[in-house]
């Protein structure tokens, strides 16, 4: 996206360079807008496009003595913040990723939690599995298993995010569906794993 550079912007860039606030700020009105657009119709997010381009400016201002090195500033920076939203896209596409394979592994479990008359066996070596979690780890799936609360509520009370938790238990379900393929044979797994049809 191509913007048309100020009349002065070689000397407002050699201004910059030696500290000068108000030149930055003459350069910073200039391209924040197209900026702001460029990037949003990328990310379709404001706050996400707030974040690229003020840092963006933010590197500008504290590299500013190697400004002067720069022959098209525009195509800089629009370049810089074009990078940066890739990057916080695939950083996005990547969370969404994972979230995704931990709901499918949740569902899978809860079909498991469904079962109605579990066998005292399947429970207990459940617990046993849950015993050797990781203290954080166990924490928040006994909090999501037993106490049923939401991933918000697990992490207003222990003091994480959203995704920290799902992470969390993510690796628990993970870590108990190996330990108990360790110590049933396939054929115990497959009977309490599949539903019962009479046709």
């Amino acid at each position: 996206m191509a913007v048309k550079p100020l009349p002065n912007e070689s000397w407002l860039l050699s201004q910059i360079a030696v500290g000068d606030e108000s030149a930055f700020t003459s350069l910073f009105y200039h391209y924040y807008k197209p900026l702001g657009r460029f990037v949003f119709n990328m990310t379709q997010s404001t706050h996400v496009t707030e974040e690229i381009v003020q840092d963006a400016f933010v590197k500008i201002w504290l590299r500013r003595e190697s400004i002067v090195q720069i022959n098209n500033f525009g195509n800089y920076i629009f370049v810089l913040c074009r990078n940066e939203a890739f990057a916080q896209l695939k950083k996005i596409a990547s969370e969404k990723a994972a979230v995704s394979r931990l709901e499918h592994e949740l569902a899978v479990q809860a079909e498991h939690d469904s079962l109605e008359n579990p066998t005292e066996a399947y429970r207990s070596l459940i617990e046993e599995a849950v015993a050797k979690l990781p203290p954080q780890q166990k924490k928040v799936y006994q909090l999501s298993r037993h106490d049923r609360l939401k991933y918000a509520e697990i992490a207003t009370q222990l003091g994480l995010s959203e995704l920290t938790v799902k992470k969390h238990i993510q690796l628990a379900v993970q870590f108990i569906e190996k330990d108990l393929a360790t110590r049933l044979n396939v054929g115990i797994v497959l009977v309490l794993t599949t539903p019962f049809l009479l046709h």
